[in-house]
């Protein structure tokens, strides 16, 4: 039996420029132009990250908006949009709350260890899960180590993070010069995870990107890709644009059992979790 999984395209992320690839999407109707793209190419969400005029990262919730708008113009209800609240080195978690607060989107990305990196943080950051899932915000839980993962799972069975399950993303590796990810990252989180605590997904770093990618599919998981953390094809060469690297994936789904979830299905699959 074919297995639905998710593929989210992550199209720029808060650090590229357009100097690092010409096709990096950064205005509201680039972003609208790559999302509608990759939805055609088998993406069910974009993650999405919006910028200030001079390129740096922000979480303007006006941004959003324009970006938001554009993607809607151009894809329609074709794919999920997955805000981002990523601090990337510049906002304290009050702004990044705040800042989903103001929004209220489809869709976030929460990095635990940003939000709640401390017991100090924890009265205040399980009123700000709550008003999200209130709200009706699909939310997806962020980790970079199986150490982020235990604690997750902590915070979880405390209820400061709500819910019994969840969708989370392993990040195997880290934004640092030459990083290159390989499928052997996955497993110290597989070791640590249970399949009824929710549902995961991966984003790797490097031209092994795909290889991470279908082998979470093949087991069992949802992928992440785009120029955001990788620039590179399979093959060492630079992708032509974001659209290659999700098609990428989708087109070898189906030796790994599994076939892309489309937004339609992929909304509410998500509804299941806190």
């Amino acid at each position: 039996m074919t297995q639905p999984a998710l593929i989210a395209v992550a199209p720029n992320g808060a650090r590229k420029l357009k100097a690092e690839h010409p096709a990096l999407p950064l205005a509201p109707a680039e972003l609208g132009a790559c999302a509608a793209a990759c939805a055609e190419a088998g993406a069910a969400m974009i993650h999405l990250h919006v910028r200030n005029a001079d390129g740096s990262h922000s979480l303007d919730a006006d941004l959003y908006r324009a970006a938001i708008a554009e993607v809607r113009r151009q894809a329609g209800d074709g794919i999920i949009i997955q805000c981002t609240s990523e601090a990337a080195g510049i906002f304290d978690r009050q702004t990044q709350m705040a800042a989903m607060r103001a929004l209220l989107p489809e869709a976030c990305s929460l990095a635990v260890r940003e939000i709640l990196p401390d017991a100090a943080s924890e009265t205040e950051g399980a009123a700000f899960l709550a008003d999200l899932r209130k709200a009706g915000v699909s939310m997806q839980f962020i980790l970079y180590s199986a150490e982020d993962l235990a604690r997750f799972r902590d915070l979880v069975r405390r209820g400061v993070i709500p819910g019994d399950k969840h969708f989370v993303l392993f990040v195997l590796g880290r934004y640092s010069k030459d990083q290159q990810s390989t499928p052997v990252d996955l497993l110290p989180f597989l070791q640590a995870w249970q399949p009824d605590w929710g549902a995961f997904a991966v984003c790797a770093f490097g031209k092994l990107e795909a290889a991470c990618a279908l082998s979470a599919i093949g087991l069992g998981g949802h992928a992440r890709v785009g120029f955001e953390n990788n620039l590179l094809l399979a093959d060492g060469s630079l992708a032509p644009d974001n659209t290659a690297l999700v098609r990428q994936i989708s087109a070898h789904m189906a030796v790994m059992g599994a076939a892309p979830m489309r937004a339609e299905a992929a909304r509410a699959w998500l509804q299941q979790f806190g």
